[in-house]
C-alpha cells in the first residue's frame, strides 16, 4: 500500500476497533445491553408485527446464526425476545420483540443516540457525513456480495 492508502486502512482498522467498544460500554452501563443486543431489537422494533424469522434477522445484522442464537437465548432468558416455531414453516424459528424488550430499547435509544452523535456524527461535516454513508455502502455492499469471507450461515 502507498502512504494514502495506508493511512486510510489503518484509520479503518482503528475506528472498527474502537467504536464497537465505546458503544457496547455505554450501552452496558446505562442499559445493560451490548451493541449487539441492541441492534438486535432495533431490528425487531422496525419488523412488521416486531417479528423476524432467525434467517432474516441474522442477515439483517450481519451476524451468524451461531451467534444470534446465543443473543437470543440470553434476550429470551431475560423476556425482551420471544422464539417460537414459524406458522409458515416448523422447521424455521421465529423472533419477536415483546413489550418489556420494546421498553428496555426505548430506554436505551436517547443515550446511545448521544453517544453516537458525540462519537461520530458531530465530529464531521455535513460533507463528510455523506462521504462517510456512501463509503460505509460501498464498503457493506462488497462484504456482503459473496466477497473473499461472506458471514457463515450455520
Amino acid at each position: 500500500m502507498d502512504e494514502r492508502e495506508s493511512r486510510a486502512w489503518l484509520g479503518l482498522v482503528a475506528v472498527t476497533q474502537l467504536l464497537p467498544a465505546a458503544l457496547d460500554s455505554q450501552l452496558q452501563r446505562e442499559a445493560h445491553l451490548t451493541h449487539f443486543e441492541f441492534m438486535v431489537l432495533t431490528v425487531l422494533r422496525f419488523a412488521p408485527q416486531s417479528t423476524l424469522r432467525m434467517t432474516a434477522l441474522a442477515d439483517a445484522t450481519h451476524a451468524t446464526l451461531a451467534r444470534l442464537s446465543h443473543v437470543c437465548t440470553r434476550l429470551e432468558k431475560r423476556g425482551v425476545v420471544e422464539r417460537t416455531p414459524s406458522p409458515d414453516d416448523r422447521r424455521a424459528t421465529d423472533v419477536r420483540l415483546t413489550s418489556d424488550g420494546r421498553r428496555m430499547l426505548i430506554r436505551a435509544m436517547p443515550g446511545h443516540i448521544a453517544t453516537a452523535r458525540r462519537l461520530v456524527i458531530d465530529a464531521l461535516t455535513p460533507a463528510q457525513l455523506d462521504a462517510l454513508a456512501e463509503i460505509a455502502e460501498s464498503i457493506t455492499d462488497r462484504l456482503t456480495a459473496g466477497g473473499a469471507c461472506p458471514p457463515d450461515r450455520d
